[in-house]
């Protein structure tokens, strides 16, 4: 499912132009991106929580010149859907 299906499933479900739909997923996208880039979690009940992991320094091979290089520690996105979240696609068939 792409961004344009969500915006019309969402604009045929609520009657809502999909301009404004596509504004308002826009703007919450926005919001998310800036908040996990100034280090706060994004917590969505029910839904689940954007966050950021520390992955830790570590060595790494450059195949192509035969040489070991370290990658320094730095922050990923994740998503950690919620519980009532895995329940649901876990009972999926």
């Amino acid at each position: 499912m792409t961004k344009a299906d969500i915006v019309n499933e969402i604009s045929k479900s609520t009657g809502i132009d999909k301009a404004n739909v596509l504004e308002t997923i826009e703007k919450f996208m926005e919001t998310v991106k800036e908040s996990l880039s100034h280090g706060e979690n994004v917590y969505l009940r029910g839904f689940g929580s954007f966050i950021t992991k520390v992955r830790s320094e570590k060595p790494a091979r450059n195949i192509s010149k035969n040489t070991t290089i370290i990658i320094p520690e730095h922050r990923i996105p994740a998503f950690k859907p919620a519980k009532v979240f895995m329940e649901e696609v876990k009972d999926l068939k």
